[in-house]
Parts: structure tokens; C-alpha cells; sequence
């Protein structure tokens, strides 16, 4: 009998599957990685020696208004290991400058006070000398025009970080379920940018191209899109990081938006990837707190599973989502129970500046139920998940047992994405 842990929102699943059924574990080489230094010392020397970039400190000189872009309380940054030697090393360069960290919600809801002092710590986070500001991407009078994107839509960032004299953000880096991968220049968009602007950049056409999938960045058009932005809003300098399963950093990249961005993306891409093991049931998680806070989040995890599960299997989703769907318009395209067929031609034959909030998550996930049917294992209510289309179980036995039923068998074989969000699974075609 195989044993595997779960992650569950803070807590993890103990779970308890028989050897002749388990097909194999996939799992990111970031959860055995030995990083080569603590988490303060990984990032402090990462910014020693920057990637295409002179140092912060002297990027810093004779600027006034510094804006660091930071990520929101949906996503693992250790904010209180990164902004501290950021904070030093603008400082020590210019101890003048006024430092303002923008927090980069995208098209999320607002972070808490609370939620940042969880973030950055309270030394930090109580800071009189440093003003925080959280991004609302609906905000039209917080926005200024400042291009054209490659893509055809509007390029509208937050005020606060188009009139920076400089720009940087903080971020980390794992596979992205269409992105490629994130950090780098997702920090401006979608992070600081418009509604309007994310919308263009998450069209149907784009999120329906078999190059915006995990892991690739090579002909992937969101990215291009975003890249571009990045460089119209003159991002100066990053500070990224790679997390164990634990959240713990165990590298560090520095420097140029771009080019630091995309060694990074090499090392995880290396790291993260594993080979399908295809299988009629596969468990998957987002990972845990705080990436399983929503069914919104949760289609990510999806996607790992979605590359490697049976055509006509089960797909398990462990995810905690203590704060519901995560977003209206995306439970409400499932809730009408308007046909799956029907809701992907009406997502595919949407104009790019016709895009709907939430609709790039709506379209992926109603390309998940076409060809799987899920089932949750979640503190989601159970009628919530019901109207959105899945099945809903009490635990992860109880899914097995209901994927059995479906299946009609009891002996198919299992295989478990212990975290969705940091594997790329590799071998099967994109589809």
C-alpha cells in the first residue's frame, strides 16, 4: 500500500492507494532540490550579481519614486525574505528615495491588510516610510494609456507605476498553465494592468493556441503581449524566486525583466518537468495554501492532470477553496446549465476586445469537462461545485470510488500529481 501526502490548504491528506493500482507520482525535482545557501542568502547574492543588469543600488541613484510591484495574496512570494534585502539595497543607493510597493492583484480581488501582514511581516508591513497601494484593475481612473500591444489592445497600467522614476518587482517563478511560466513580466501584466488590458491579452483566440500551454514560451501569444508590456512600462529590475513544496526558496534570480526572467524559467523548466504516466484516474492539488483558496485557481492544478489522464477519464481535484469559486462570472458560466459544446463555441467565437472577466478561466476548465469529468474533494459547498458541472466527495476515497462507478471498474490505475502548479508534463500533444 502507497502512501502519498496531499496538500490541503494548510494542512496535508494523508492518502492510501494499493501498489497495483498506483500508476506513479509526479512530482517537481524542487521538492529533493538541496538549494546551496539559506532563503536570505539565496536571494542577497542573487542581487549581488544580477543577469543582464547593473545592480539595484545603482539603479537607485538620483531616482526618487520607487515602485516595487508585488505579488497578491494568491500567490506563495515569501514577501518578507524578498523585500528586505530589496529595501537594503535601495538604501544603500539612495537613501532618499520614497519606496512605494504596488501590490499586483490582476484581475483578483483586493489584498487585505491582514493578508499583506501574512505577506511581508509586520516590521515591514508597519513601515511609515513606505506606502503600499493595492492595484484594482477596474479602477479606469487609477489607469494610464501608454500603447498599443502586439496583440491589438490596450495597454493601460496602474498610474502609480507608469509615473515611477523606477520600476521593479519582486515575483516567483513556476510553470504557468498558459504563460509558460510566471513571474517576470507578469508582474506589470496582468499584474498592474487595466481590465481592459487583461482581457485583450487573455482573448479566446490566445488562450485556445496550442502554444499557450504550460511550460512554453517559445510562439506562446500571451507572453509576447506581455513581455511588450513590460518593456513599455520600463520594468528595471526583478527579483525572482524558485519554492520547494514547503515554499521555501531554493533559488534566486536578479536583474533585466527578461533575461533574468528567462534563466529562471530554464532552471524550473529542467527542475519541473516529467514525462506523462497516463492513467483513467488522476489525483491532483493546487499545491496548498495559498494557491487552493478558489476553484478559480484550481483549473491549474487541472491542467497538469489534463496532460496525462486518459481520453474519457477521471480527473480528482484535492483543493481546499476555503474562499469559494473565486470568481462570479466564472461560476456563472456553468451555473446556467447551458451545454459544455455550446459555452466553448460561444467562448471561441468571442471578439479579443469582446472578452468577458473570467472567461479565460471558464474556457479552459469547460475544455477540461468536455473530455474529463472531475470530480472535487474540497470545503467548497457542494452545490456550488454541482452547478459548476463537477462532482463533489467527501474525500479522496470517496472520488476513487466514484470514478470506479463511472469508469465501471474498480482496478483502473491511478496517477497522482502530489502539485499540480509545479510540474510541466511533458509527451502528450496539445490539444
Amino acid at each position: 500500500m502507497a502512501v502519498v501526502q496531499l496538500p490541503f490548504g494548510r494542512e496535508k491528506i494523508s492518502l492510501n492507494i494499493p501498489d497495483s493500482r498506483l500508476n506513479g507520482l509526479l512530482m517537481s525535482g524542487a521538492h529533493s532540490y538541496q538549494a546551496d545557501g539559506g532563503e536570505e542568502e539565496l536571494v542577497r547574492k542573487a542581487m549581488e550579481h544580477p543577469i543582464h543588469s547593473p545592480r539595484l543600488k545603482e539603479l537607485v541613484k538620483g531616482k526618487k519614486n520607487i515602485v516595487m510591484i508585488a505579488s497578491d495574496h494568491t500567490r506563495p512570494v515569501p514577501s518578507r525574505v524578498i523585500a528586505p534585502a530589496v529595501i537594503k539595497e535601495i538604501k544603500e543607493g539612495n537613501p532618499q528615495a520614497q519606496l512605494t510597493i504596488l501590490i499586483a492583484t490582476g484581475f483578483h480581488r483586493s489584498t487585505t491588510r491582514e493578508e499583506l501582514i501574512d505577506k511581508f511581516g509586520q516590521e515591514i508591513a508597519g513601515r511609515t516610510d513606505i506606502r503600499f497601494v493595492v492595484h484594482e484593475s477596474r479602477k479606469d481612473e487609477d489607469m494610464v494609456f501608454i500603447d498599443t500591444l502586439p496583440s491589438g489592445g490596450k495597454l493601460l497600467i496602474n498610474r502609480i507605476a507608469a509615473e515611477a522614476d523606477l520600476l521593479i518587482s519582486e515575483g516567483f517563478i513556476e510553470p504557468h498553465f498558459f504563460a509558460g511560466f510566471s513571474g517576470g513580466r507578469k508582474s506589470v501584466l496582468p499584474g498592474v494592468s487595466s481590465g481592459v488590458t487583461v482581457m485583450a491579452n487573455h482573448c479566446s483566440e490566445f488562450i485556445d493556441s496550442p502554444y499557450a500551454r504550460t511550460g512554453i514560451l517559445e510562439g506562446n501569444p500571451i507572453q509576447r503581449d506581455m513581455v511588450y508590456a513590460a518593456e513599455q512600462a520600463k520594468l528595471a529590475f526583478i527579483v525572482n524566486v524558485v519554492l520547494d513544496e514547503n515554499k521555501k526558496v531554493i533559488k534566486a534570480y536578479a536583474g533585466h525583466f527578461n533575461e533574468a526572467h528567462k534563466e529562471g524559467c530554464k532552471f524550473v523548466d529542467q527542475l519541473s518537468g516529467v514525462d506523462a504516466i497516463p492513467a483513467d484516474i488522476v489525483i491532483t492539488t493546487n499545491g496548498g495554501y495559498p494557491l487552493d483558496q478558489n476553484i478559480y485557481q484550481s483549473v491549474k492544478g487541472m491542467t497538469a492532470a489534463e496532460a496525462t489522464c486518459n481520453p474519457g477519464g477521471v480527473i480528482i481535484m484535492v483543493s481546499s477553496c476555503s474562499d469559494g469559486h473565486g470568481g462570479q462570472s466564472l461560476y456563472d458560466t456553468f451555473a446556467g446549465g447551458e451545454d459544455k459544446n455550446a459555452i466553448m463555441n460561444r467562448f471561441l467565437d468571442t471578439p479579443r476586445d469582446k472578452t468577458v472577466p473570467d472567461q479565460w478561466e471558464a474556457q479552459i476548465l469547460c475544455r477540461i469537462l468536455l473530455k474529463y469529468k472531475v470530480i472535487m474533494v474540497t470545503q467548497a459547498p457542494r452545490e456550488m461545485v454541482r452547478n459548476m458541472q463537477m462532482d463533489y466527495a467527501d474525500s479522496v476515497e470517496e472520488a476513487i470510488s466514484m470514478a470506479d462507478h463511472y469508469l465501471g471498474k474498480a482496478d483502473g490505475k491511478i496517477t497522482v500529481i502530489p502539485d499540480g502548479v509545479s510540474v510541466i508534463v511533458r509527451s502528450r500533444p496539445a490539444s
